[in-house]
């Protein structure tokens, strides 16, 4: 009796593939004639569907699989980098301690309390700046109840952007590079070429059309190249020594060809100002 119920089971199911495989075929044969009953074409369109579905869901799979695995390899990969960068960061933080505790220690030999390098900072939000003079002023959240003073240099992230130049109680505003005004205060600023040479100078000016600052009146026969880092000299005892400005983008010539005039490509983009910080010479 089992045997009987198994093969009438094996029959069902091989007429219901011949029916299925039989509509498949006349839905295709009958696909463009005009006459064809919407209702044969629609269950044959149906059997297509099901079949394609059952076919493509464990390709669809396989390759969802592959996908996955991918993403691990791009995740382990990019693990393993990110690994390496903190283990870096890490054995810079420890250099830098060092070299802090050694400067520290090398001040006290030689009894000195403070020196050009030595400052401490303040962090500020910007606050607000005009139309009129957006490249060349920000308003600061902090003022005189914060210990700001004028003249102090104001940093980004990425390096020196001014000083303050007017101080009121809560707030203070903020005299950028970029301000091509002349009666600007200049800062002193220092060169460091590849070859070790040292060429001191002051920024004299911005040009806006191409977004660099300028030091100008050099007279030094160093052989400044592009990509040249400047920081700020020190000189004056105001501004700390090393505030990174920028760097070379090009030297050329002055008006008169007697002495070099050198383009620089700021540290930070002056558009793009929202948090900065206030130095003051500890």
């Amino acid at each position: 009796m089992q045997k009987f119920f198994s093969n009438r089971r094996l029959v069902v199911i091989f007429v219901l593939l011949i029916l299925c495989f039989g509509l498949m075929a006349g839905s295709v044969a009958l696909r463009n004639k005009k006459s064809t009953p919407t209702l044969i074409q629609q269950f044959g369109n149906d059997i297509v569907g099901f079949t394609n579905n059952v076919v493509s869901y464990p390709i669809s799979g396989v390759k969802s699989g592959l996908n996955s695995v991918s993403e691990l390899m791009n995740s382990y990969s990019e693990n393993k980098t990110l690994k390496k960068q903190v283990s870096e960061l890490a054995q810079v933080k420890v250099r830098d301690q060092t070299l802090a505790d050694e400067n520290s220690q090398l001040k006290k030999e030689l009894k000195l309390q403070k020196s050009l390098t030595d400052y401490s900072t303040v962090t500020a939000a910007v606050i607000s700046r005009t139309p009129s003079s957006w490249q060349s002023q920000i308003v600061i959240s902090k003022g005189q109840t914060d210990g700001i003073r004028k003249n102090m240099p104001v940093l980004s992230q990425s390096g020196l952007i001014g000083r303050v130049s007017e101080v009121n109680k809560t707030n203070s505003k903020v005299e950028l590079l970029s301000d091509s005004n002349e009666s600007s205060n200049r800062f002193a600023i220092q060169i460091k070429t590849s070859t070790g040479d040292v060429v001191n100078g002051i920024i004299t000016g911005y040009k806006k059309s191409t977004g660099q600052l300028i030091m100008g009146q050099v007279t030094s026969d160093a052989d400044m190249k592009k990509n040249d880092k400047i920081t700020t000299s020190g000189m004056g005892g105001v501004t700390p020594k090393g505030l990174y400005v920028g760097k070379v983008a090009k030297v050329g010539k002055d008006d008169y060809g007697l002495a070099k005039k050198i383009y620089i490509t700021p540290a930070t983009d002056y558009n793009d100002l929202s948090v900065v910080s206030v130095a003051e010479i500890d």
